[in-house]
């Protein structure tokens, strides 16, 4: 018999076909216009080989043993224990931490995506769950937008994220712009993901709207694909990591042919007088002319001067996508894009002037909305520290160390335990190498995961978890009007249980069940947070109850219709009757906050920086491709890398690296070649595609193969699959938002000729099963 099921996941929605209790596929919903091909993968992924099936332990740490050479995390062999005495070992743990080196030891910053749903959010359940028991050291900001999430509130104010509300969506770019300048690009394979799901795709026919409507786009960046072919886009490959370069030759261009809003800068910002300074040169000699500009972006003056003038003469939207910031000084080039705008006569004026991340997400861009969908309550840490989200390996190499972040100094803790759910640092963070002589030091790390990743593999208790598809809740995703039923569509493999039992165990252990709970099953829990939304929004809409909304599968919601604080067009009609949340109430070109921080890699205005590794740099002459380690099309992260799309992305089994057909002659490397692409922080191996979308001098490596090293738990070793955060430096991008700068990183590229070693990355580790009887040392035995 067939059953039909509901399915929400981050990157669209869709129907689970189950045959006699067993899910057979996952179907796109028929009226998503672009729907994403990740999920009819999840269905071999659910029950593949690396699926984590019972508690295990790492072999050396049940059994005492130093953590060097054979048992080291990462490479030691695993013993399947039972659920209690899994249970035992971390709830005695974390009393043990507490108790000797108190509640920040325990670090509950766990990043990551995890997977759709309101109730069954893995970081929500373990930072209640630690919260409750005393507090935990948290984590700050994000991997994807730091730089980003830092300057922008010294710049135009409010919180990090209110710019998604303040600027165009799609639908007025199309009725009121004439010309979108995109640094970045508008890759749109990135929108095919959105935080929490999505019914329909829109992002690819809103585009495509504009381009019918007459906008024009220009698309700075490195790579040709980071705009859709059908938008036409005139590419201007720029060099990267110099998009604040191209921007002040642009600035400089309109100041000195008297191109700029001198009103708008006048009434509505603060500090323009002392850019202007800058980019005429009086404090350093240096004029940032479309000459200067030429130089170091590769990009010629012609084509700077004319893009000013068209900036500046037709309505303009200047976009600025996230991966630019993610590089060394990546604050300067968000900061600098603001200005630009503010410059350009169109900020504050309908469907144009300045904008973030479109196309980052399906959201971006679609709808000024943010669900608000009751999730698991939070509870108040009652520890203060904190660490910037990028900073977890030079926390646990340097505790003690004091750092710079936003105009404070932080000391580093001594994180003793580390607990992490719903995320992969073996993916995200940078220089894997350096990760893993940082991970050694914890006395212990839990991991709640379901496939035997990178993460589990380096861990010493690793607990199995049931997936989005083997347990009940509801998903809501932002900027999209329906909210979506989860049932349970297959049961969970092995003995996985959800985070949410986990955590209510050990809380049962630990003395709080009762106030982790609250006396609610998971399905009561699910039925409370969806009337908690309905009744939200009584006032606006009557939506059904629960019993009704779980046998229709889905509703819809009212979106968020304003008016949204900051606005630019409200500032621009009377910045003294709506000034922005910063501290002079206008756009701060020039910030005596950031200023007085004193800091020497962020200066009181955008500034060009040169980067610590750039193809204008001396490290080229020995690497001479800049590596652009960009979110990947077949997979969200590593999420599903396992999955029939990813693996089908794959060449001989590793991730693509796309280079320019120019360098692969060079080289020797034909398409299709396996090549080592290294540094002297590491290497990995890759699949070569030849393509002249990518610009000379340049490769792409997508993030999100699972680490597979040669010699797991050895800094250095060669990665078989091709993770380009073995290439990438753990470097912040500077004193302010102590942010990742992934995209700066230089590599050199070669033909791999040796015997391509066996990829392991999807096998479990060794595993051993242990009764009681037999006495490992942490276990408690008869």
């Amino acid at each position: 018999m067939e059953r039909r099921m509901s399915v929400a996941t981050h990157w669209g929605n869709y129907t689970a076909v189950v045959e006699s209790g067993r899910l057979v596929r996952i179907e796109p919903q028929p009226d998503d216009p672009a729907p994403s091909p990740i999920g009819p993968g999840m269905v071999a992924a659910a029950e593949d080989g690396a699926r984590v099936l019972r508690p295990a332990v790492r072999k050396g740490w049940l059994d005492g043993e130093p953590r060097t050479r054979g048992t080291a995390r990462g490479s030691d062999a695993f013993v399947e224990v039972g659920w209690d005495d899994a249970l035992t070992l971390v709830s005695d743990e974390l009393r043990r931490v507490r108790a000797q080196h108190g509640d920040n030891a325990v670090f509950g910053g766990s990043y990551g995506w995890a997977s759709a749903g309101r109730f069954h959010q893995a970081q929500g359940q373990l930072q209640r769950f630690l919260a409750l028991g005393g507090g935990y050291t948290d984590s700050r900001n994000t991997y994807s937008s730091a730089a980003l999430e830092v300057v922008l509130p010294h710049v135009i104010g409010g919180h990090p994220w209110s710019f998604q509300s303040r600027m165009p969506v799609w639908d007025e770019i199309a009725e009121h712009c004439e010309l979108v300048v995109a640094f970045g690009g508008l890759a749109l394979k990135n929108s095919q993901v959105n935080p929490g799901g999505r019914t329909r795709h829109r992002t690819r026919d809103l585009q495509r709207r504009c381009r019918d409507a007459g906008v024009r786009f220009v698309n700075v960046s490195p790579i040709r694909s980071d705009t859709a072919d059908f938008l036409d886009a005139e590419w201007l490959p720029v060099v990267p990591n110099t998009d604040t370069a191209a921007m002040l030759g642009i600035a400089h261009t309109m100041l000195v042919n008297g191109w700029h809003d001198e009103d708008f800068l006048r009434r509505c910002c603060v500090g323009f007088d002392r850019f202007a300074s800058y980019l005429l040169g009086e404090p350093d000699g240096t004029p940032k002319d479309a000459a200067w500009a030429e130089g170091i972006t590769g990009i010629g003056r012609d084509t700077i001067t004319d893009l000013a003038r068209r900036i500046a003469t037709r309505r303009s939207l200047i976009m600025v996508n996230y991966a630019v910031q993610r590089a060394d000084h990546g604050e300067q080039p968000i900061w600098m894009s603001v200005v630009l705008a503010a410059m350009s006569g169109s900020m504050g004026r309908p469907g144009c002037g300045w904008g973030a991340g479109y196309a980052t997400m399906d959201a971006t861009g679609v709808a000024r909305d943010h669900p608000s969908v009751a999730t698991v309550p939070e509870v108040p840490n009652p520890v203060e520290d904190f660490i910037p989200v990028a900073r977890i390996a030079d926390t646990l190499l340097h505790p003690g160390r004091t750092i710079d972040y936003d105009g404070k100094r932080l000391t580093l803790p001594d994180l003793r335990l580390v607990y992490w759910c719903g995320g992969n640092p073996f993916h995200h963070h940078q220089d894997l190498h350096r990760l893993t002589r940082a991970w050694q030091h914890p006395d212990t790390v839990v991991v709640h995961e379901a496939w035997w990743n990178t993460t589990a593999k380096f861990a010493d208790i690793v607990l199995p978890v049931a997936t989005g598809l083997e347990r009940d809740d509801f998903g809501a995703g932002f900027g999209d009007p329906h909210l979506v039923a989860m049932p349970k569509v297959r049961e969970p493999a092995g003995e996985s249980r959800t985070d949410h039992r986990i955590f209510a165990d050990l809380a049962a252990r630990l003395g709080y069940e009762q106030e982790f709970t609250e006396s609610r099953s998971e399905i009561d829990w699910v039925r409370h947070l969806y009337e908690q939304t309905r009744a939200g929004f009584a006032d606006r809409v009557a939506l059904p109850d629960f019993d009704e909304f779980w046998r229709a599968s889905s509703t819809e919601r009212p979106l968020a219709t304003g008016p949204f604080p900051g606005s630019f067009e409200d500032l621009r009609s009377d910045p003294a009757r709506f000034p922005l949340p910063t501290p002079s109430g206008r756009i701060e070109i020039f910030s005596e906050e950031i200023d007085s921080f004193g800091y020497d890699d962020c200066a009181g205005h955008p500034t060009w920086y040169e980067p610590a590794e750039w193809l204008g740099g001396d490290l080229a002459d020995r690497f001479p491709l800049h590596l652009i380690s960009n979110q990947p099309a077949s997979r969200l992260h590593s999420q599903y890398d396992n999955g029939d799309h990813s693996l089908g992305s794959k060449v001989h089994g590793r991730e693509p690296v796309t280079i320019n057909p120019e360098d692969a002659a060079r080289r020797g490397i034909t398409d299709g070649a396996v090549v080592r692409v290294h540094n002297d922080r590491g290497g990995c191996l890759a699949g070569a595609i030849l393509s002249d979308d990518v610009m000379p001098g340049v490769v792409q490596l997508s993030t999100g193969a699972w680490w597979d090293p040669v010699r797991p738990g050895s800094s250095g070793t060669l990665d078989r699959h091709g993770n380009p955060n073995a290439l990438t430096a753990d470097r912040p991008c500077s004193r302010l938002s102590q942010g990742p700068s992934a995209h700066t990183a230089l590599v050199e590229v070669e033909l791999y000729t040796e015997p391509v070693p066996e990829l392991l990355a999807f096998t479990p580790p060794d595993l051993e099963h242990r009764h009681g009887t037999t006495g490992p040392s942490r276990l408690t035995t008869g």
